[in-house]
C-alpha cells in the first residue's frame, strides 16, 4: 500500500540497532531495522551515512508530514541537535527527536501513568504521568550506571573470566564459542568506540547458560540492582511497572521471579516499543481531529 504525504515516519533507537516505521495513519507501510545511533558514539556525519544508506528507498520517496525519533543519547540538548540536523538533512522535514526514555513511555504506556523501565544495551527508568516524564533515576552509562543491561553484565562476566573467577568450563566454553583471547577482549574494550555493544553482545553467553549456577546468580544479582538503584525510587507500588528491551526479554523468568521478591506486580515485557509507538502516535493524530 502506498503511503500519502501525511505519513510519518516513526523511529526508535539503541546504540545497537534502530528500527524505523513508515506509518500511514495506524497502518505500517514500510519497515526497516539497521544500525544502531547514538549521538554520543557517532557524528552528525555517521549518522547520516547510516540513515541514507541503510534505509530502504521507500523512506525516501516523498516528504512527510514529520519524523518522529527515539534514541538512545539523545536525552541532552547539544546530543539532539546533531540527530535532528543528521534527520532534516536526509528527509527534508519536520523533525521531533527524544530520548529513548520518552519512547519507551509513550510506547509501553501511551496515555497511562506509570512506570516505564529499559533493560537492553543499557538500562535506564521513568515514572511518566500519562502525558510527560515527571521523575526519571539518571542512568549514569555504562561506566557509572546501567544496572541490569546487557552492558553491565557483559561487563562484570568479562572482568571475571580474565581474572579467572568465573568458573573454568565456561571461561575456556566462552574463549571456543567466540574464537578470541583475553588480548581480543581486552581490545573489543578499550580499542573500540562502542564497547557498551561490545559488553552486551559478550553478555548473551550468560542467557545460554542459564542453568549454571554461577550465571544465573550473576544475572539474578544485576537485576536486582536495577529495582534497587532505579525501581524502588519510585511509587512503584500504585502503578504498573512495565519494561522493553532485548535484556529483559531474554530474561524474563528471572526478571518476574525478582519483582514477585520485591512485591512488584509487572504489567508488561516486550522487546521493543515500535507496536506501542504506532499505537500512540496514532491515538495522538485521533485526538487532535
Amino acid at each position: 500500500m502506498a503511503a500519502s504525504q501525511f505519513a510519518k515516519v516513526i523511529a526508535e533507537s539503541s546504540s545497537t540497532h534502530s528500527e524505523w516505521s513508515l506509518v500511514d495513519g495506524n497502518n505500517v507501510v514500510a519497515h526497516a531495522i539497521i544500525s544502531g545511533i547514538n549521538p554520543y558514539f557517532q557524528t552528525r556525519r555517521e549518522i547520516s551515512h547510516i540513515i541514507r544508506l541503510e534505509l530502504p528507498r521507500d523512506f525516501f520517496k516523498r516528504r512527510w508530514e514529520k519524523v518522529y525519533f527515539y534514541g538512545a543519547g539523545c536525552s541532552n540538548p547539544e546530543r539532539i541537535k546533531i540527530v535532528e540536523a543528521s534527520l532534516v538533512a536526509q528527509f527534508k522535514t519536520p523533525v521531533d527527536v527524544e530520548s529513548d526514555l520518552v519512547g519507551a513511555a509513550h510506547g509501553l504506556l501511551q496515555n497511562e501513568a506509570g512506570l516505564a523501565c529499559i533493560l537492553g544495551t543499557g538500562s535506564n527508568s521513568c515514572f511518566y504521568d500519562g502525558e510527560k516524564i515527571t521523575k526519571s533515576v539518571t542512568a549514569g552509562g555504562f561506566i557509572l550506571g546501567d544496572e541490569g543491561s546487557g552492558s553491565s553484565m557483559g561487563r562484570i562476566f568479562l572482568s571475571d573470566v580474565l581474572k579467572n573467577l568465573a568458573p573454568r568450563e565456561l571461561i575456556e566454553e566462552f574463549y571456543d564459542t567466540h574464537k578470541i583471547t583475553a588480548a581480543n577482549v581486552m581490545d573489543a574494550v578499550y580499542n573500540n568506540p562502542h564497547a557498551n555493544n561490545n559488553l552486551h553482545d559478550y553478555s548473551f553467553f550468560l542467557a545460554d547458560h542459564l542453568d549454571n549456577e554461577y550465571c544465573r546468580e550473576l544475572v539474578t544479582n544485576e537485576i536486582k540492582r536495577f529495582f534497587d538503584r532505579n525501581v524502588c525510587q519510585y511509587d512503584y507500588k500504585d502503578y504498573p511497572v512495565c519494561f522493553v528491551g532485548s535484556v529483559a526479554t531474554r530474561y524474563s523468568e528471572i526478571l518476574l521471579q525478582v519483582a514477585y521478591s520485591y512485591n512488584i506486580n509487572v504489567k508488561k515485557i516486550v522487546s521493543d516499543s515500535m507496536p506501542g509507538l504506532v499505537a500512540y502516535h496514532s491515538i495522538t493524530l485521533k485526538s487532535q481531529q
